[in-house]
């Protein structure tokens, strides 16, 4: 059974999102889906239902400006994925604790949304996360034979167009979602450190909070992505400093695929594969391919 749910965070700002709840019997932990960047949550809909019908509450959101939480005018809407970690990931958390009362709350962040519970003042509060393609778009650790495309698309096409529209217009040209400025600016510029956008004084507490999160987490990449290659997501989790991440990187081959890329990870086709191997980290804490660790 499914539901639309209003969350209101705590500068006002209402988000827009569903609640998957479990099916059979009382759920097993509540699990938070925290999409990419410029994808809406819709996009998690079939991984939302398989979870639900697996024992778990899922709670599927859109950040502030992206999908059913976008404002009525996007031009100089102002967000950034600190926003979004801080402000609106954090009001979905704290919904999610007080529907779980004693049962752990989990979360599955994709790309971006694998990093943003690093911000949010409640995380210390997660149980397990799970991750996949989890990077922040530092464009040195792109995929090597992409890199110089990938340049020329997000760090100068796409904040010459945010500029010109004050929004970045990505439906138009079909790359993803439209994105509020302050979000395509970050992307855009984003360097080895993710705090560089922070003044000097908010740094060291940015840090600190990463730091904070202690849950166990199983990073999952795989060897197509152009974005979240060893070294993105390396850089990425190192942030988490208060836990030892997981992280295995994939073959399609080792899912019997031809590719996967940054996005089919959350394709219906893995249902019967890839998703119930998921199951193992969310329900016991276990990594369903050791062999495919790296350090």
């Amino acid at each position: 059974m499914t539901g639309s749910i209003d969350i209101t965070c705590e500068d006002g700002v209402r988000l827009q999102g569903h609640c998957w709840v479990a099916n059979g019997a009382a759920a097993e932990a509540v699990v938070i889906i925290n999409p990419a960047t410029g994808v809406p949550a819709r996009y998690y809909h079939y991984y939302a239902r398989f979870l639900s019908a697996h024992g778990y509450d899922v709670l599927t959101y859109d950040y502030r400006g992206i999908g059913l939480s976008r404002p009525e005018r996007l031009a100089r809407h102002v967000s950034s994925w600190r926003h979004w970690g801080e402000r609106d990931f954090e009001a979905v958390l704290k919904r999610a604790l007080s529907m779980a009362g004693s049962r752990p709350v989990m979360v599955v962040g994709h790309s971006i949304g694998g990093i943003l519970p690093g911000y949010a003042p409640s995380a210390p509060a997660i149980a397990r996360m799970l991750t996949m393609g989890a990077q922040y778009a530092y464009w040195r650790d792109y995929m090597p034979s992409r890199r110089l495309a990938m340049l020329a698309k997000w760090h100068v096409v796409m904040p010459a167009l945010t500029s010109l529209f004050g929004y970045f217009p990505g439906r138009r040209l079909n790359w993803l979602e439209d994105l509020p400025a302050g979000v395509a600016f970050q992307w855009s510029s984003s360097g080895r450190r993710i705090e560089d956008h922070a003044n000097a004084e908010e740094r060291g507490e940015i840090i600190e909070r990463f730091a904070a999160l202690t849950a166990p987490i199983l990073a999952i990449g795989v060897t197509d992505d152009e974005f979240a290659t060893r070294a993105a997501i390396s850089r990425a989790l190192a942030y988490f400093s208060g836990t030892e991440p997981v992280k295995v990187m994939l073959a399609p081959a080792d899912l019997d695929c031809d590719g996967i890329g940054h996005f089919d990870l959350f394709h219906a086709r893995h249902a019967a594969g890839f998703w119930l191997d998921t199951l193992l980290w969310l329900r016991d804490g276990i990594n369903p391919w050791p062999a495919r660790t790296f350090a």
